[in-house]
């Protein structure tokens, strides 16, 4: 099969693909849209199509894979996108750009906060923050491992009251 029969076999098919469409979406301009996705796809993706096999089948299979896509997209698109006019202050602050200089003045506040911490919390909070494993921990500081795990709660508490500035609302 040509490329131009294929092509005419496909445009052929735009009527039942505008019915198909239509259970998609409910807007005309939509299945339209929807219709010409797909045709596009169909006619780019040409090679693809084996011939004996049911050319409406595979066409309705691409508007649904097509629509299905799109509508991922959507979704995933609003999730990042506030259409609210009034913007809460944590959106803001997540939307809100950064410098260096802010980064320096967290980092400063989080060492300040880690070297208010007795040495017996820091030790074991610095460990399992660099990646140690409780039981390492335990046995390279030869303490129970409960004794670990309650020390770095404690340190995590500690260091959350330190750094309560930064909680976001």
């Amino acid at each position: 099969m040509t490329k131009n029969e294929f092509d005419t076999m496909v445009i052929e098919q735009s009527d039942s693909l505008k019915l198909y469409a239509r259970n998609f979406t409910s807007d005309y301009e939509d299945a339209n849209d929807l219709v010409q996705d797909t045709i596009l796809k169909a006619v780019t993706y040409f090679k693809n199509f084996k011939e004996g096999t049911n050319l409406k089948g595979w066409l309705y299979t691409i508007m649904k894979n097509t629509f299905i896509n799109n509508y991922r997209r959507i979704v995933k698109t609003n999730s990042f996108i506030t259409k609210d006019e009034d913007i809460s202050n944590a959106n803001l602050l997540l939307s809100a750009s950064s410098n260096q200089g802010e980064s320096k003045f967290v980092m400063e506040d989080i060492h300040e906060a880690l070297s208010s911490l007795s040495e017996e919390y820091y030790i074991p909070f610095s460990l399992y923050f660099e990646g140690f494993k409780y039981h390492e921990i335990s046995e390279h500081l030869n303490i129970p491992i409960g004794t670990v795990k309650t020390r770095i709660h404690v340190a995590r508490k500690l260091m959350k009251r330190s750094l309560s500035a930064y909680k976001v609302a």
